[in-house]
């Protein structure tokens, strides 16, 4: 046990007792624990390709308040921490960092030097560009690392994992292997979401509607039949060129004479059908709309249940092609001639010149706002172009699977509860299957190769599969069985698959990574399923979802039993903090001036699911309740509290009174934590917590500081009152509990038992916890007579009468000698009355 500090602080804690606390390795998983005996997390693993957000330390905090409390509650804790390291923001971070691009034609170079904050974009090999990627992750891994031990995570960091190293490469290509036996994984060339900045497929979760000026171009069409043209309406008039059909509601009795006939597209002159289907909108523009491939989602629905030819005019690169399409008859090769090699936006505005000039816009333009969809992390609205991709089937056309997925959705315990509905709308409204494949580098590979003809052709349609015992694999950098690395990419010989994971493809499988599912099933029988998923919200649709359906597909159960959901932080406007709205604060700073526990005590002050305000006022106050924990165990072990004293040695009816109450708070506060509302249990802590410095300590402080049975009475009660508030602080609070505890106290706080009300049985039933309450009354409204005269609360009260009735009465006498110290009354009397008053006079009569 250490000394009692002259002057105790709190600064510098942070530093001291995370460097103990991994010394002694106090937060060290114990494996030989069987699963009934662990309390096992699936730890969110953050993404370190930037800074530490105050939203991400805002959730960790409250996860590590609940991961101390069930270590207390002698749960051994499987608490890892995971680096999120792979994926676009991590390549978009090298490219800035070094001055480099990725060009996979380019060969390696095994001696590339690069310099820091190089400009430009110097292009570089694959696996140069790869190696550079897991330099810097390396660095910022460090960092993160560093900063959660300042904020107290209590995280085993024997534990940790990144999702590109070897182990999650090979947990994610063992899976989808599984997945592609089974027959849940497949490939297909078919119209995907194309971020034409970032080059690569985005899946239907991680793109994000937003609102743009657009416009309105009412166009029309003439029949082949020679009848009365069609109008309709289009805010993408460039899609001219890839019309393939007009679709109306089948229902709309003004198109039913036009079902089956044919019009001509203005401009171009390809004849195309007009055809019913029942997601037409009658009541949107003209009734009627083009279908094209592709403008929108919609498109490629109706593309696919009418069966509709593709004719696709926008690259990868989001250009419109340089070649006339094959489809265009000779007649508009001039008209496409002005298309080629044009964005959207300029293409939009050549299109709608030669409508003009045909004679086909009617009006002007109708500017308007509409919803686009973005890629989550991009700048340009998503193109849909057809590609090869891979797939892993979700419920989005498989009945029995969504409702499974939903079943598992209401089996899984939610806090807060309503967080179940993002979950379930989005099981509801899947319209594709899982897109997981990628065209960037920075990823998992997908572990197949494929055979090349004599003749030069890929045999997509035949992949050579690796040896799951082999795995992982990089198949642009080896030969698969059979082959060797001189026949890349000849004929006979092979190429490797080019594309990667999305990264929520090794997201979804981080119980199974930090489980060591496949590589220690030893310890993954120990932690799987987990007990808990902490996570924010706006992620349910991604990493939730897709890791209850990895669950699902691989064990057949769900991954945890509890999922957590942390709110919004918000900036003092009350808008949510993002970094694309430049509104971001970063924890560090905030340690620095308030403490990690200040912090702490902001973080856990709000519940499951609720979006809070970054008050750096709330912090303060958790700093000033950390101070006063520092102070007060200062004091209250300055009075003779000794941690061997027993609930036998408390006497006195007040000191009996306080640990009542104390008893109701610890079954509160256990409660609570039981329920996932750990800011309850924190508030009922520190409620009785100001009420113990402020009245109970100033009622005994001075009876304390005798030698007889009533001195011994209150040191007992102190003794045992802190020693629990300490624990009961300790999850929120970890730096300055560990350091009254070790004052007094051997071992960790963090790795004492969480006490229990079974701990204060043996306080007598006289004990009513209305003592303290009456006495404490009294108390504070002498205090308050001495305020408004300007007395010192050390000055004496000449004669204080109480008048109540006589069970009121009978409460007082209980205490009535602490209260005449603390109050420094010399004459006090007690008188039956209806009517409760108290009366203080400050001096004696004259």
């Amino acid at each position: 046990m250490a000394t009692i500090p002259e002057k105790p602080s709190i600064d510098g804690l942070e530093q001291k007792w995370s460097a103990h606390w991994q010394d002694l390795g106090t937060f060290t998983f114990d494996r030989t624990k069987t699963r009934n005996q662990v309390f096992s997390i699936d730890t969110p693993p953050p993404t370190i390709s930037g800074f530490l957000h105050l939203g991400t330390a805002f959730g960790y905090i409250q996860v590590d308040a609940i991961a101390r409390y069930h270590r207390m509650r002698g749960r051994e804790v499987f608490y890892p921490m995971g680096w999120d390291d792979n994926g676009l923001p991590t390549e978009r971070r090298v490219q800035q960092h070094y001055g480099v691009r990725c060009d996979p034609a380019i060969p390696y170079d095994p001696d590339l030097q690069v310099a820091e904050g190089s400009k430009g974009q110097r292009p570089i090999s694959r696996m140069n560009f790869v190696e550079l990627c897991q330099r810097l992750t390396v660095e910022f891994e460090d960092d993160f690392e560093q900063q959660w031990r300042q904020m107290g995570l209590s995280v085993d960091w024997n534990l940790t994992y990144a999702t590109i190293d070897a182990r999650s490469r090979r947990v994610a290509q063992r899976t989808f292997l599984h997945n592609l036996a089974r027959g849940e994984a497949y490939t297909a060339d078919a119209p995907t979401m194309w971020d034409i900045d970032f080059q690569t497929a985005v899946a239907q979760a991680e793109f994000e509607e937003r609102a743009i000026p657009g416009a309105y171009h009412r166009i029309r069409f003439a029949r082949v039949d020679g009848g009365s043209p069609v109008e309709i309406e289009t805010t993408r008039p460039e899609l001219l060129p890839s019309c393939v059909a007009l679709v109306a509601n089948p229902d709309d009795e003004r198109y039913q004479e036009l079902f089956g006939t044919e019009v001509l597209t203005p401009v171009f002159g390809v004849r195309v059908p007009v055809v019913a289907h029942p997601l037409a909108d009658a009541e949107k523009g003209s009734g009627i709309a083009m279908i094209c491939t592709f403008g929108d989602t919609t498109d490629v629905i109706w593309w696919r249940e009418l069966d509709l030819p593709t004719r696709s005019v926008i690259q990868r690169d989001g250009r419109f092609q340089e070649q006339t399409p094959s489809w265009l008859p000779p007649g508009s090769v001039e008209a496409w001639s002005r298309l080629a090699g044009q964005y959207p936006d300029r293409a939009r505005r050549r299109v709608v010149e030669m409508l003009t000039e045909s004679g086909d816009l009617i009006g002007e333009p109708r500017p308007i706002m509409h919803e686009v969809k973005f890629y989550e992390k991009g700048e340009r609205p998503l193109e849909i172009v057809t590609s090869r991709q891979w797939y892993v089937r979700n419920g989005a056309r498989d009945g029995e699977l969504r409702q499974r997925l939903i079943q598992l959705g209401r089996e899984l315990e939610w806090h807060p509860d309503f967080m179940r509905l993002r979950y379930e709308h989005w099981v509801e409204g899947l319209n594709t299957d899982w897109l997981i494949s990628r065209q960037r580098y920075f990823g998992v590979p997908f572990p197949v190769w494929y055979p090349v003809t004599e003749s030069g052709e890929v045999r997509w349609d035949a992949p050579i599969l690796a040896d799951e015992a082999a795995l992982p694999i990089d198949p642009q950098a080896e030969a698969p069985p059979g082959y060797d690395e001189s026949q890349r990419g000849k004929p006979g010989g092979f190429v490797g698959d080019p594309d990667v994971m999305d990264t929520w493809a090794t997201s979804s499988l981080t119980p199974q990574i930090a489980g060591g599912w496949g590589d220690d099933e030893d310890l993954f029988s120990r932690v799987f399923p987990m007990d808990l998923r902490p996570q924010g919200p706006e992620i349910i649709r991604t990493w939730l979802f897709a890791t209850v359906l990895r669950s699902l597909q691989e064990h057949g159960v769900l991954p945890w039993q509890h999922a957590s959901i942390n709110g919004w932080i918000l900036d003092p406007d009350r808008k949510k903090m993002s970094k694309s709205k430049d509104n971001v604060l970063t924890p560090m700073p905030l340690v620095h001036t308030y403490g990690a526990d200040g912090l702490r005590y902001w973080a856990c002050s709000s519940g499951p699911g609720t979006d809070t305000a970054a008050e750096q006022a709330q912090m303060k106050v958790g700093r000033r309740l950390a101070v006063k924990i520092l102070n007060a165990g200062k004091f209250v072990l300055g009075l003779g509290a000794k941690p061997d004293l027993t609930v036998a040695d408390v006497t006195e009816p007040i000191d009996r009174a306080i640990l009542a109450q104390l008893a109701t708070v610890v079954e509160d506060a256990t409660d609570a934590f039981d329920g996932y509302h750990y800011h309850r249990a924190l508030d009922a802590t520190e409620t009785f917590f100001w009420r113990f410095c402020d009245d109970y300590l100033e009622l005994v402080k001075q009876r304390a500081y005798g030698d007889d049975a009533g001195a011994q009475s209150a040191q007992a009660a102190l003794s045992i009152a802190y020693s629990t508030l300490l624990r009961l602080f300790a999850p929120f609070l970890p730096f300055v509990t560990e350091e009254v505890w070790s004052w007094w106290q051997p071992g960790s706080v963090h790795r004492a038992p969480w006490p229990q009300r079974g701990e204060f049985e043996d306080v007598p039933d006289t004990a009513a916890p209305a003592v303290f309450d009456a006495v404490r009354a009294v108390l504070v409204d002498v205090r308050k007579a001495k305020s408004e005269n300007r007395r010192s609360q050390r000055s004496q009260v000449a004669r204080l009468v109480i008048a109540g009735e006589a069970g009121r009465l009978a409460l007082l006498r209980a205490g009535l000698e602490d209260l005449r110290r603390a109050g420094s009354v010399l004459e006090l009397v007690l008188t039956e009355s209806p009517v409760p008053a108290v009366t203080v006079e400050l001096d004696p009569p004259s």
